[in-house]
């Protein structure tokens, strides 16, 4: 069962907006530099070899050069394995994979609570499943994949990837690739849009022959 708190969702530039006080003030300006240096990284593996950034209206995201996962990602294929198992299964015949993605979307986000790493970990950067007490973002996308999964979707149409957000915040959400081409599925909105519909600026994206390696996307906001 998707379990948790019922609460409007925000994303993670917003994990401490519930708590005042020094502390989130930090874990925000820690959170903005890290999503500066990932961008700037990121970008700078990505003009070496001089690739062409993504059209504004592809329908697909267009992956570049490997690059390194994520940090919090570290563990996530020995701890759930379905996060990184590779398509070799079919989605369940006759199954509405976009009627289902929007209902785990919004089940997940009104049912999960947001809550920081920074308060629930005492650490920045923790993946995870949600527990009682929430998730951040990350956790979102992991428990939409898990679902998703469990419901019969095939695993490789399921892509964590992350990217900055409208403001250039660090976020992460997760992509179904469909027929239709890549949408999203977010714990900031209930509605799945097309990923350059989104506005955000796509960093790196799961590999989808090969899930448990990442790479780098280079797509959408600052790069269109």
């Amino acid at each position: 069962m998707i379990g948790g708190f019922a609460r409007h969702p925000v994303g993670c530039r917003d994990r401490d907006c519930g708590s005042a006080g020094t502390g989130a003030a930090v874990s925000r300006r820690r959170r903005g530099a890290s999503a500066r240096m990932m961008f700037y990284c990121v970008a700078a593996v990505l003009m070496s070899s001089q690739v062409r950034a993504n059209t504004a209206t592809e329908p697909y995201i267009n992956t570049k050069k490997p690059i390194a996962a994520p940090a919090g990602f570290a563990g996530i294929c020995d701890r759930y394995q379905w996060a990184c198992a590779r398509d070799n299964v079919m989605t369940r015949a006759g199954l509405d994979e976009l009627k289902l993605a929007r209902q785990v979307n919004r089940t997940v986000n009104l049912k999960t609570r947001s809550i920081s790493d920074r308060r629930q970990y005492g650490d920045d950067e923790v993946w995870a499943l949600p527990t009682a007490r929430g998730g951040d973002c990350e956790d979102f996308v992991l428990l939409k994949k898990m679902e998703l999964i469990r419901h019969g979707v095939a695993p490789g149409k399921l892509l964590i990837a992350t990217v900055l957000d409208r403001r250039k915040a660090s976020h992460a959400v997760l992509v179904l690739r469909t027929d239709r081409g890549d949408l999203v599925l977010d714990n900031v909105r209930n509605q799945i849009l097309p990923w350059w519909k989104t506005g955000y600026s796509f960093l790196r994206i799961q590999n989808p022959d090969a899930p448990s390696k990442w790479s780098a996307a280079l797509a959408g906001g600052v790069f269109r």
